[in-house]
């Protein structure tokens, strides 16, 4: 009996719909029911009932979900301990840059001195594509946002950092009024398509305020604090600390609202065969965020 088909039936069972189970899965639902066809010919019952698009487990299928999320639990760290019997030498951490810029090297110097035979091979990209990455296996684990829908179970999550908005200014700018900085100083924007950059823009639509000049558009939070310390202007931004940016002549101020705060962390398989490497530069890693 194939365990993939055991964990899409169990997904069935959590999300309600083939449909929600194939997205999750990136196959197609077509592929989801042929799957449980095949569990129920091997069972010899019956396992879902189907009203609409909607599906809901028999009294065969609901025993058979509650058996299977222990079952898969004991497979998974099954075919993580045998994986560990050979010695892991490489670890694949993907990152977004700000962790780049700020805890990941005093992260990795204290995981290569606990680990100096292991070769840690980085990558950097946006969240959406680290996700992606570890999802296809291209990397056994990332720093990066948590993804905005909910994780299917095969993945974990721990929230390392929280960095609430923050305006930046030039340093004589320390006492200044952070909203009417906003409004009449060229803004240098954090980059929409990314999670902060998102938030900074919604919270000065929330705030009406227009800037009376948008000047720049870009990615790199340290680009963004050098072009503020060469007075080209004030910017909105998650509340990054990186030893990068202090000597900057800079000021952050406080906003008067409450943000959401922008939340970055280690995402990672639980099963992964680099497990016990994973865990180990997690633990680094909050070391590092606490420092």
């Amino acid at each position: 009996m194939e365990t993939a088909y055991l964990r899409a039936f169990v997904l069935v069972v959590e999300t309600g719909t083939l449909a929600e189970a194939a997205r999750r899965l990136d196959v197609t639902p077509a592929a989801i029911s042929q799957q449980i066809q095949v569990l129920e010919r091997q069972l010899g019952t019956a396992l879902l009932g189907r009203t609409g698009r909607t599906v809901t487990p028999t009294e065969s299928g609901r025993r058979l979900a509650e058996r299977c999320i222990g079952l898969l639990k004991e497979v998974d760290e099954l075919r993580s301990w045998v994986n560990q019997a050979e010695e892991v030498r490489e670890l694949r951490i993907g990152t977004i840059n700000t962790a780049l810029h700020s805890l990941l090297p005093d992260a990795l110097a204290r995981f290569a001195s606990a680990y100096p035979g292991v070769s840690v091979h980085i990558r950097s990209a946006m969240s959406g594509e680290l996700f992606e990455a570890v999802k296809q296996l291209e990397l056994d684990a990332a720093v990066c946002l948590h993804p905005p829908f909910a994780m299917p179970k095969a993945f974990a999550w721990e929230l390392l950092r929280q960095e609430p908005l923050v305006v930046l200014a030039g340093a004589r700018d320390e006492h200044a009024d952070p909203h009417e900085l906003l409004r009449t100083r060229p803004l240098i924007r954090y980059d929409r398509n990314l999670g902060g950059g998102k938030q900074a823009d919604e919270y000065l639509r929330r705030a009406g305020i227009a800037p009376a000049q948008e000047r720049f558009e870009l990615s790199s939070l340290l680009a963004i604090a050098m072009m503020v310390d060469r007075g080209l202007g004030v910017s909105l931004v998650p509340d990054i600390a990186s030893p990068l940016t202090a000597g900057l002549r800079i000021s952050k101020l406080l906003l008067p609202t409450a943000s959401e705060p922008r939340r970055f962390g280690v995402l990672w398989r639980r099963a992964s065969p680099c497990a016990t490497l994973i865990k180990s530069f997690l633990e680094h890693a909050r070391a590092a965020a606490r420092a």
